[in-house]
């Protein structure tokens, strides 16, 4: 069988259960469609795919207004599915962002809150009592994988794939080391794996492809069993570097280039545009082969999928993401707290299950462990920030969802930036860290989504209450006992 690449699952559901849960809707749906029997089968668990993309901006998929760029199968995805035009992750870079996906908390509470470099390899571990996404799921008795990049601990710190609930790894430990797509090794678990054909700069074996590859393998494996698998693929993060393959021919030639030059960061790029699609397209291919193969093993009907990002887009090693209108309608890029900077792409796709939709919802990564906790209806041991959005994704009348009453967000890099989501008043406040009483800017997302009207001097009193908010939405880490199982 020949693979490539795919996209990602995921699955959510509510804090307090006032529904059936998606096992329940399930095995109701699978017997309607069946004549009645004296014994009836018992119907398979739900498995759930999270795929999350690596810099991809909220307007780089076609269902989300790409033009240039051709996503095909997220577009199918989105059509079957429920597409989320207000989701937003964790941070505006990726160690934070994710930390918040895994842990169900925002940047205010989680322990890692910017991209702390650990030399020579890896980043700011997690404490190793961190309850995580791959434990609830391992606690579950689910079989569990991780295949991509990591991010969250080094080598030997016990902020290890394996030591976070996830029972096969295979990718980078270090998110600065994923910065090259042919590197001269991986890591399978705790051991490196060197690749024969990328030895001293030789560029023979793309890893993203390999990453793939053991990805569908990991699936196959489990069938007749339940499984989480976490699919962190680095796509479309620079460097930009892709295979000169079919897809590559779509664009090569299409768009007028300005060549990138090699940094103490990022490879040269003669093609960054055409690159740049390429990438985000071969994203695109491993989602539809990632499909195709729950459906030739049979998983379609129990497995759900959901696709995101870890951030808005980046204008590194060649990025343009204002040729390709990578953040859509909004202001800002990778790094910024402006909507382009975390507002992201999300969907969630099983057809058994959910009715296609396109929903408003305002949430967020650390919703993600309530909604997974819920779709498999277990009791999470500790607390989190999060709120399941089970009952958006079963199509249930508004008032069954429960919302938030704001999402915060904090950045340390340049200056510290802290913002703040209150229904549809947007709340940025740039050089927090060196200047704490700097001003405010305040923003109606509904009339401005481009955040281009500060309109903080006509409303001080909504200045002052999101103020209020930003301070009280943070805690020291040494302090905070969220996230810990006890």
């Amino acid at each position: 069988m020949k693979c490539r690449i795919h996209s990602i699952i995921l699955l959510s559901t509510a804090g307090i259960i006032l529904f059936s849960t998606p096992y329940d809707l399930f095995a109701k749906s699978r017997r309607r469609s069946k004549p009645k029997k004296k014994v009836e089968k018992k119907e398979p668990p739900l498995n759930v795919i999270y795929i999350l993309a690596d810099d991809l901006g909220y307007g780089d998929l076609g269902c989300y207004g790409q033009k240039l760029i051709k996503t095909p199968n997220l577009d199918r995805l989105a059509q079957e599915g429920v597409q989320f035009t207000q989701h937003y992750s964790g941070c505006s870079v990726s160690a934070p962002s994710r930390c918040s996906l895994l842990t169900g908390l925002n940047t205010g509470h989680t322990q890692v809150r910017g991209n702390k470099e650990i030399d020579p390899e890896g980043q700011m571990p997690m404490s190793p009592d961190t309850y995580t996404l791959g434990k609830l799921f391992k606690d579950a008795n689910y079989a569990t994988g991780i295949f991509g990049k990591w991010g969250l601990g080094f080598p030997g710190s016990g902020s290890t794939p394996n030591e976070m609930g996830f029972e096969e790894f295979y990718g980078y430990n270090c998110q600065r080391m994923a910065h090259s797509y042919y590197p001269e090794y991986l890591w399978h678990n705790n051991k490196k794996v060197f690749i024969k054909g990328n030895e001293n700069g030789k560029r023979a074996i793309y890893t993203q492809d390999s990453i793939h590859i053991h990805a569908m393998r990991f699936i196959q494996q489990q069938k007749g069993k339940k499984f989480f698998a976490l699919l962190t693929y680095t796509l479309p993060h620079a460097e930009l570097n892709a295979p000169k393959d079919a897809l590559y021919n779509m664009y090569a030639g299409k768009f007028q280039e300005t060549p990138f030059n090699q940094n103490s960061s990022y490879a040269s790029s003669l093609t960054p545009r055409a690159t740049y699609a390429a990438m985000v397209s071969r994203l695109d291919l491993y989602v539809g082969e990632l499909v195709e193969l729950l459906k030739a093993e049979g998983l379609d009907k129990n497995t759900i999928i959901m696709f995101s990002s870890d951030n808005g887009p980046h204008n590194e090693g060649g990025g343009d993401p204002e040729f390709f209108n990578s953040n859509g309608p909004l202001r800002g890029i990778k790094r910024d707290l402006y909507e382009g900077g975390i507002r992201v792409p999300m969907i969630a796709w099983c057809p058994t299950i959910f009715k296609p939709a396109k929903t408003e919802l305002i949430s967020a990564f650390w919703d993600v462990l309530p909604t997974l906790a819920d779709a498999i209806n277990v009791k999470l041991p500790v607390a989190t920030d999060g709120i399941s959005f089970m009952p958006t994704l079963l199509s249930r009348p508004a008032n069954y969802q429960q919302k938030h009453e704001y999402l915060y967000w904090e950045f340390h890099e340049r200056g510290g930036r802290v913002a703040i989501r209150f229904g549809n008043w947007k709340a940025v406040q740039y050089n927090h860290g060196t200047k704490p009483d700097a001003p405010i800017e305040l923003y109606d997302l509904e009339k401005d989504i481009h955040e281009d009207h500060n309109l903080a001097p006509e409303y001080p009193e909504i200045v002052q209450q999101l103020g209020a908010y930003m301070k009280q939405a943070r805690t020291e880490t040494s302090l905070f006992d969220f996230g810990r199982k006890k």
